[in-house]
């Protein structure tokens, strides 16, 4: 895991001080990006990994997808160029979830992103409301 992380008061220190919560997100991703400034707005202490050089491997994606009650094609970057060149739009639809999985933690970048895991919640993909209704009470408010 990397050590940037981030707290309340946007200063450095290490994982053990962020409890539980990771921050999974590409540097060159805007709506990542986007993401970071929600949670530090939010006052929300998080440890951030990029999700290219430290790819989630099939264990964790495995437990982050049982937490989600997602579909597994929503854990797919599916306006990547990677998804594209391997045609997995097709080939998704005769793969098992545990071929999926096993996929997915072959290359960071197959990964829709950013994916922010704490606890037992876990959120894919950035969508404003969602984030607010998950941290309702914990985060603070940005006037």
């Amino acid at each position: 895991m990397n050590k940037n992380t981030n707290t309340n008061d946007n200063g450095p220190n290490d994982s053990s001080s962020v409890g539980s919560t990771v921050f999974l997100c590409y540097e060159h991703c805007s709506t990542c990006a986007r993401a970071r400034k929600w949670l530090t707005e939010h006052g929300v202490p998080y440890a951030e990994r990029d999700i290219k050089t430290d790819n989630p491997d099939e264990g964790e994606l495995t437990e982050w997808y049982r937490h989600s009650d997602l579909p597994i094609k929503r854990f797919f970057n599916t306006s990547g160029q990677r998804y594209r060149q391997l045609h997995l739009s097709e080939k998704l639809r005769g793969m098992n979830d545990e071929e999926a999985l096993r996929l997915l933690s072959t290359d960071g970048m197959l990964v829709r992103r950013p994916i922010l895991v704490s606890g037992n919640m876990v959120l894919v993909g950035f969508d404003e409301k969602t984030w607010e209704s998950a941290f309702r009470g914990t985060a603070r408010t940005v006037k």
